[in-house]
């Protein structure tokens, strides 16, 4: 297997009160293990779950922007672990899309290898996920701020 270019990614979500305010972490290593981006978002109200597989999705995205073509996903979370293995049945309704996203995304790469690890080895995940479900609490938005974007395709 050419390693050329893989990607090693370290994911974790973060939630505060399960359901609560939640976030995301994902630290994007090449195959020597050198940092090449940290991603830290919040998601809004959710699960623990969610916010793992949102993580999940970050990193399977950010994976196929990098156009890898093989890809580690490393987790301190067994129950997405082993759902994506089949070794567990997804029963949550809240779950379910997003299982069915990652399965989508995960069909875009060569190679992928998605390994359980102790939380110990994912602390650069987790501090990223807590930073910014702590960001959000510091910087609430209005409801009534409204942002435009424009996209103009210059041809």
């Amino acid at each position: 297997m050419n390693q050329q270019n893989k990607i090693i990614f370290f994911i974790d979500g973060a939630s505060q009160g399960n359901p609560g305010p939640s976030g995301i972490g994902v630290v994007v290593c090449d195959q020597n293990g050198n940092v090449l981006d940290n991603i830290s978002e919040y998601i809004g109200e959710s699960t623990n779950n969610i916010a793992e597989y949102s993580a999940l999705i970050v990193a399977l995205e950010e994976g196929l922007i990098r156009k890898s073509d093989s890809i580690a996903i490393n987790t301190d979370s067994e129950l997405l672990v082993k759902q994506l293995n089949g070794d567990y049945k997804v029963k949550s309704e809240d779950l379910k899309p997003l299982f069915y996203r990652a399965q989508r995304l995960l069909k875009g790469f060569k190679h992928v290898q998605v390994n359980h690890i102790d939380r110990l080895k994912n602390k650069g995940a987790d501090k990223l996920a807590t930073k910014a479900v702590n960001a959000s609490k510091k910087s609430k938005v209005s409801s009534s701020s409204q942002v435009t974007f424009t996209f103009e395709n210059k041809k």
